[in-house]
């Protein structure tokens, strides 16, 4: 068998586990993001802010992805939700097999939100549905501006990019003008939020973005129920 019908099998073989997965958590009007970046973009610090503002609100549960370690998972377990570790043991990217497993450890009934955040690595997990509503990109102004052309899938596949760390752009060099220009040029759609975790800077708005989308899958949820009836 070639390289090709193999990488074909992997793919197909993912995307019929990750329909089921998906159409569990749709009738459920679970809310799904896909939270990606490269290592140390501070996606997990991001994370953090996210449920501190939002859980006294809504129902939230996590699935942390994570080549070795429980550090991330250790960490989101103290914001006091529900958390379920997956370590891929050398695999760079999560899957459907692996978060049908994870939803498994779940109590899933009640949820609003499910973030799943990915194996910190800027290639292979934009190439893997695993049920999302929406994957989101983390990229920080410490990894440079030219990063959406060194690795477009991932920039074309995000429905939302998030430019972290704002507070240490004046120690950088990076172009947020030559930043925007290539997200543009890769993924006319997307939508850009700027934060800085440690300046609290940009949160409110992620979270307000993020509550109206929560808000209009449930009430898509409920018409499509009544639809049924």
């Amino acid at each position: 068998m070639s390289k090709i019908n193999i990488v074909t099998n992997i793919l197909q073989t993912n995307n019929e586990i990750t329909a089921k997965n998906k159409k569990l958590l749709d009738d459920k009007g679970i809310y799904v993001i896909n939270l990606m970046s490269s290592p140390g973009s501070g996606k997990t610090s991001l994370l953090e802010r996210i449920i501190t503002n939002l859980k006294d609100n809504i129902n939230i549960a996590v699935i942390e992805g994570d080549i070795y370690t429980t550090k991330d998972a250790q960490r989101i377990e103290a914001q006091g939700v529900p958390v379920v570790q997956i370590n891929t043991c050398g695999a760079c990217h999560l899957d459907g097999s692996m978060i049908k497993s994870a939803l498994n450890s779940l109590t899933i009934d009640k949820l609003d939100l499910l973030v799943i955040e990915n194996v910190g690595n800027l290639v292979c997990p934009a190439e893997f549905e695993i049920g999302e509503d929406i994957k989101i990109c983390v990229l920080s102004t410490a990894e440079g501006n030219d990063k959406p052309l060194k690795y477009p899938l991932m920039f074309e596949k995000s429905g939302v990019i998030i430019l972290n760390k704002l507070d240490l752009i004046e120690f950088t060099d990076f172009d947020k003008k030559e930043f925007y220009r290539d997200i543009k040029s890769l993924n006319a759609n997307a939508h850009i939020f700027e934060t800085s975790c440690v300046k609290n800077q940009g949160i409110d708005e992620v979270c307000s973005w993020l509550m109206q989308k929560i808000k209009n899958k449930k009430l898509n949820n409920i018409k499509a129920s009544q639809m049924r009836i």
